[in-house]
């Protein structure tokens, strides 16, 4: 194993191993090898600002570091080193220090600066620790996301050091620290003619053509690539080629969850690869019990990626243990499991329970897209979570400053589209108003739309905002650079319409022009009401024949001239005879019966759907007789008067 040696004092001048230009100065004072090597060393890393800075490594690793005149001087100033003295119990000679010692210190660190302190009490280094050491600095110095290390670092002779010795030597490395090194670079703005990448690049695909790289190694190598070069690295071909020869019983488990991540950066090519995706589908199942959350997560986002809906007993399993992670998810890693689950309509009451305690515990600490996308996965899935529900409308009266207006609509539309209303209603609806007077422009005009239509779902009918919504201002606004407002908008603005009408007599400002009214809101592609489940309406129509003698006594799918369409109508005389539907006159009362199928409430519940409870609603006020004949997921037919 090759070691690179370290000292706390600058580099021997004999040791240098740089171009021929600098063979000349081995016997010149140190400040002039400085100038030198800043002359003939190609820079490496470049900044992202406008004007970037370029940084010309003036100092090379060696195998021991001391200072001309034999005391050993600190690279850094004072105040750096006094953050380490900790540390100088440690023993200068890595040969006696664990490896595994070494990584648990190295992981605590938080920043380059401890890093370089660190590993610069240390004499000998071997390569595999420099990389990971490398790696770690490139990990934590990051400031935000800029993907460049602070000019501080980058001018630390310690850190030139190790890249110097990466770049010059890559041949002495061994698989792991050359992969590493590579690794840790792809994490910056690295040039990529620098020489310090290329000679790793190139001295991987040396290896890699002998066939001289194990599975981990191929692994890392890949996704190097990935980053440097995009999916049109022809060199991914060749690693993918080897990683398919080699039994999936050798992978570890991250390196499974490498494959997945290899294979969804390449998403032109799944079919190409979808023969090997299937293998690796059916393997991960005996391996689901091994991943932590990170990897967890993981491997859920690359399926949805990779569209592998046939992998579907992969993700119930997953599934299944991610009801144990759930409290050891970062927020991030939490908001891919649900848009995976939200992606293969997955389910179960556990994960349900779990989540449940997760945000009801949680809720004031949420990042707000992990709310938003909780409450997404609650609506799409019609879950009717009042533990989640109410948790995540406190957090709204509490936080509402940290939620952009995207994230405000889809925090607030389950509540009408689930059909509840929280304990606070007063208050969170309070402070939407409160939010919509003031950044009323700040929301696109289809999602305004969206979040006042469902707050009249649930009877908080937005009065104060209905003129604008109606005026030919907002509706040019809504319509874009379309030709025409689309389907759902329309048929939106509509009900809105009919709801100022029936449940808000006392507002008399502008009407929703004509030309913008549907005729129905049951249409195959964005329909306000449940389509009729068809199995169910033979049954109720075949008990109805029985009851009224024949078919003629009872209408079928009525359109009515207020936009609902009716599952079945019966008309009544004035003593409470049924008519024939043909008749229309001397009608004194019409039934309107609704065939509630599971599809219209929510989830294993008898709770009725927004769209459904204001469709009955309506009808009631249009003066129409409402029977319900429910067939719950969880019960027998009845029938409520």
């Amino acid at each position: 194993m090759a070691l690179i040696t370290l000292r706390r004092n600058l580099c021997h001048l004999s040791d240098f191993r740089l171009h021929g230009a600098l063979n000349t100065v081995k016997n010149q004072p140190v400040n002039h090898v400085h100038k030198v090597v800043k002359e003939h060393l190609c820079p490496w890393f470049c900044s992202l600002q406008a004007e970037p800075f370029r940084v010309r490594f003036h100092h090379a690793c060696c195998k021991k570091f001391h200072s001309e005149n034999g005391n050993d001087l600190h690279p850094f100033g004072e105040s750096v080193y006094s953050q380490v003295h900790d540390w100088d119990s440690f023993e200068q000679n890595f040969k006696n220090m664990d490896e595994q010692m070494f990584y648990t210190r190295l992981n605590n660190f938080t920043s380059s600066e401890e890093v370089l302190s660190f590993i610069s009490t240390l004499q000998t280094l071997p390569d595999t620790m420099a990389a990971g050491a490398l790696q770690r600095i490139c990990e934590v110095g990051i400031k935000d996301d800029d993907q460049r290390l602070s000019k501080e670092i980058l001018e630390n002779p310690i850190f030139q050091a190790l890249c110097v010795q990466f770049e010059q030597e890559p041949s002495n490395l061994s698989n792991t620290s050359l992969v590493t090194a590579l690794q840790a670079l792809t994490l910056l703005s690295v040039d990529p003619q620098s020489s310090l990448l290329l000679n790793l690049v190139t001295e991987c695909q040396h290896r890699l053509k002998r066939g001289g790289l194990e599975v981990h190694s191929l692994c890392v190598l890949a996704e190097s690539l990935l980053k440097l070069q995009g999916p049109g690295c022809e060199t991914l071909d060749l690693i993918i080629h080897q990683l398919q020869g080699e039994k999936l019983e050798e992978f570890t488990p991250e390196d499974i969850v490498a494959l997945y991540r290899i294979l969804q950066m390449c998403t032109e090519k799944v079919d190409q690869h979808q023969t090997f995706l299937n293998k690796i589908n059916i393997f991960s199942l005996s391996i689901v019990s091994n991943l932590n959350p990170k990897l967890i997560s993981q491997m859920l986002m690359a399926l949805v990626v990779l569209d592998q809906t046939q992998a579907l007993p992969l993700v119930i399993k997953l599934g299944k243990y991610v009801v144990r992670h759930i409290p050891h998810f970062t927020n991030q890693e939490l908001g891919k499991v649900l848009e995976a689950f939200i992606y293969f309509g997955h389910h179960d009451r556990f994960f349900i329970t779990a989540l449940e305690q997760h945000v009801a515990s949680l809720y004031l600490t949420l990042d707000p897209e992990v709310v938003s996308r909780v409450m997404e996965y609650c609506s799409r899935k019609h879950i009717l979570s009042k533990p989640i529900l109410n948790a995540v409308a406190e957090t709204f009266v509490c936080h509402s400053e940290k939620f952009s207006p995207s994230q405000i609509s889809e925090l607030i539309e389950p509540f009408g589209k689930l059909n509840y209303l929280p304990p606070n209603a007063s208050a969170l609806f309070k402070k939407l108003e409160d939010l919509l007077f003031t950044h009323f422009n700040s929301f696109p005009p289809k999602t305004l739309l969206k979040l006042l239509h469902s707050c009249s779902l649930i009877e908080c009918h937005p009065v104060n905002f209905m003129a604008r919504i109606f005026s030919p201002y907002f509706l040019q606004q809504l319509q874009g650079e379309e030709s025409y407002l689309d389907r759902l908008s329309l048929a939106q603005l509509t009900q809105l319409l009919l709801t100022s009408i029936l449940e808000c007599p006392f507002y008399k400002g502008p009407k929703l022009l004509p030309k913008y009214q549907v005729q129905s809101f049951l249409t195959p592609c964005c329909s306000l009401e449940t389509p009729v489940d068809f199995q169910l309406y033979k049954s109720v129509m075949m008990g109805l024949i029985d009851l009224l003698g024949a078919r003629l006594y009872f209408a079928s799918k009525v359109l009515t001239p207020y936009y609902y369409t009716i599952d079945v109508e019966i008309k009544l005389d004035e003593e409470g005879f049924v008519l024939p539907f043909t008749f229309d006159e001397d009608v004194h009362k019409r039934v309107a019966l609704c065939i509630d199928g599971p599809k219209r409430f929510c989830l294993n519940s008898k709770h009725l759907l927004g769209k459904e409870a204001i469709k009955q609603r309506h009808l009631r006020l249009l003066g129409y007789q409402v029977v319900q004949v429910c067939f719950h997921s969880t019960s027998l037919p009845r029938s409520n008067f």
